[in-house]
C-alpha cells in the first residue's frame, strides 16, 4: 500500500474523531442535495490557478481569517462599510473571485443549498492540493453568517505576536500548541510584503549589523537587498525562500536556518516550547516524528469547525458577497 493512500485511511480516521465533537458538519454533506458540488468548486478553483498560482496560497489565508473571526461561516466575504474585509489585517486578502466564480457555478447547479462558508473551506483544501500537498476530507454542512463587522478582528494572529500571544489566540478556538505550528506551516507557500518585515532588518537592535539577531547573519544581506530601507513596501517576497509555490515541509527548515520572514514565523524555533514541533516535522532524530502533510489536513478540519453555523442558525447566501 503506498504511503499516500495510508496517510489518507489515517486523515479519514482522524476526520471521524473531530467531527465526534458534535460540530453539526461531517463528510459528504451534499451527496445527495448537489452531488457534483466538490467537483465544481475544484475545477473552479484549478481554473484560476492555472491562470494565477498565487491564488493558493490567497484562498488559504482567507479561509483561516474567516474560522478566526466568529468561527467559519463565510463573514469575511461580505461588503459593505466597516466588514471584516475593510480591516487591516485583511485588506490584502485575495481570491474573492474565485469564490464568487463557484458560487455562480453552484446557483445554477443547485440554487439556495451549497453555502459560501463549505465553498471557502473546500477551496482552501483543493488550493493546497494544486501546490502539491496532500488532500484531506473536508466536513461539510456549515451555513453563513449574517454578521461582519471590522471590529471583530482583533484576535486575528499578527505578525509581530510573541509565542504566547499567539498561543492564547488559538488556544481561544480550540486550537493546541501542535495545531499553532502547523497551520503557521501553510506559510510554505505564498508571499508577504516588505512592510510587514522589514523592520527587523534595519535599526533592531544597537549591536551587530543593527538587523534581529534571529535571522541569520547571511541572510540579513540578501533580505536588505530585495527590501531597502527607504524601498517599496509592497514589494512580495516568498514567506518559504526557495519553495514558494510548493506546500511542503521546508518552511520549517528555513525556520531552523534562521530563514524565517516574518518574527512571529522565526518564534517558532526560537521559543523551547514550540521549537520541538518543528523538530518533530523535520524528523530529528530522537524525537517522534510528524508528517506535515497529513497534520495539516487534521488541523485544518478542526479549524474548519471552529464555531459553525448549522441549521436555523444562519443562512445560504445566494451571492457570497450579500447578506440575503
Amino acid at each position: 500500500m503506498s504511503q499516500k493512500i495510508v496517510l489518507m485511511f489515517l486523515l479519514l480516521a482522524m476526520v471521524g474523531t473531530t467531527m465526534v465533537q458534535g460540530q453539526g458538519t461531517r463528510v459528504g454533506f451534499y451527496a445527495t442535495t448537489c452531488r457534483r458540488a466538490e467537483s465544481i468548486v475544484r475545477s473552479t478553483v484549478q481554473s484560476h490557478f492555472t491562470s494565477d498560482s498565487s491564488i493558493a496560497p490567497g484562498l488559504l489565508r482567507m479561509h483561516f481569517h474567516d474560522c478566526f473571526v466568529n468561527g467559519c461561516d463565510a463573514s469575511i466575504l461580505i461588503d459593505g462599510a466597516n466588514t471584516e474585509k475593510t480591516a487591516r489585517p485583511n485588506l490584502l486578502l485575495r481570491g474573492y473571485e474565485v469564490i464568487a466564480d463557484a458560487k455562480t457555478q453552484l446557483e445554477a447547479e443547485c440554487p439556495g443549498v451549497v453555502s459560501c462558508a463549505d465553498i471557502l473551506a473546500l477551496a482552501a483544501r483543493d488550493s493546497v492540493v494544486l501546490a502539491k500537498g496532500l488532500t484531506w476530507p473536508v466536513p461539510t454542512g456549515r451555513r453563513d453568517g449574517r454578521v461582519s463587522l471590522a471590529s471583530d478582528t482583533s484576535n486575528l494572529p499578527g505578525f509581530t505576536d510573541s509565542i504566547d500571544v499567539q498561543k492564547q489566540k488559538f488556544a481561544a478556538f480550540g486550537l493546541n500548541a501542535q495545531d499553532l505550528v502547523t497551520l503557521v506551516g501553510g506559510h510554505t507557500i505564498g508571499t508577504t510584503a516588505c512592510q510587514f518585515f522589514r523592520y527587523r532588518l534595519y535599526n533592531f537592535t544597537t549591536t551587530g549589523n543593527g538587523a534581529d539577531p534571529s535571522i541569520n547573519p547571511s541572510f540579513v544581506s540578501q533580505l536588505q537587498t530585495l527590501c531597502p530601507q527607504d524601498g517599496d513596501g509592497s514589494r512580495r517576497i516568498a514567506l518559504d525562500t526557495g519553495s514558494q509555490n510548493r506546500f511542503d515541509s521546508s518552511f520549517f527548515a528555513n525556520l531552523r536556518s534562521g530563514r524565517g520572514i516574518l518574527e512571529s514565523d522565526q518564534k517558532l524555533w526560537t521559543d523551547a516550547t514550540t521549537r520541538t514541533f518543528v523538530q518533530r516535522f523535520l524528523g530529528v532524530r530522537g524525537l517522534a516524528g510528524l508528517t506535515f502533510g497529513a497534520e495539516f489536513g487534521r488541523s485544518m478540519v478542526k479549524m474548519s469547525n471552529i464555531g459553525v453555523k448549522t441549521g436555523t442558525n444562519g443562512e445560504i447566501r445566494r451571492v457570497c458577497s450579500a447578506i440575503n
